[in-house]
């Protein structure tokens, strides 16, 4: 979207995060874990990682393990209001820039058929908190505060401050 060359590389680490610390700290210590993961495989690289998590009640909400626990997730987000919060990490030669950011947003009350139609598509089973605002969920979505590519992953406006600090220029430009 950006124009940028890049390619695309896995990281294998260990994704659980302690639900007995603060979910920004933890979001955070696993993107900079799966960038120092990639940085062993592409010395001297710049490298960009991600994770996100959905937050209700200062509960994580991760990707869910099967169908059911999908339709829980869901039911608990019907009707109440969540943190969407993504970190990502740019890495380069020992240099980490984490970043947090977060986007609140307020489903509105959803119906129990709704809630099994949207779990039999798939969707939620790849996606922290069990739905994706980019299909058919978004639907469900009554109000979001901040940016919402950061709901789907990747908040591009706080990276693009990020690289032009770094001197990669995005759209022509870089920052002074």
């Amino acid at each position: 979207m950006l124009g940028l060359p890049f390619s695309t590389d896995t990281a294998d680490i260990d994704e659980a995060m302690d639900p007995t610390l603060a979910p920004e700290a933890e979001v955070a210590r696993v993107s900079e874990a799966k960038a120092r993961a990639v940085a062993e495989k592409h010395p001297g690289d710049l490298i960009l990682t991600a994770d996100t998590i959905v937050v209700v009640d200062g509960r994580i909400l991760g990707k869910p393990h099967d169908d059911g626990e999908a339709a829980a997730m869901l039911r608990l987000l019907s009707g109440r209001r969540h943190t969407v919060m993504t970190a990502f990490c740019l890495y380069q030669d020992g240099a980490a820039d984490v970043h947090v950011e977060k986007t609140h947003l307020r489903f509105r009350p959803l119906l129990d058929g709704e809630i099994a139609a949207y779990v039999a598509t798939g969707s939620p089973r790849d996606k922290a908190g069990a739905y994706g605002i980019q299909d058919q969920a978004g639907c469900f979505v009554e109000a979001l505060d901040g940016d919402y590519y950061n709901v789907m992953g990747l908040p591009l406006c706080a990276l693009v401050k990020c690289l032009r600090r770094r001197g990669v220029a995005v759209l022509g430009a870089v920052e002074p």
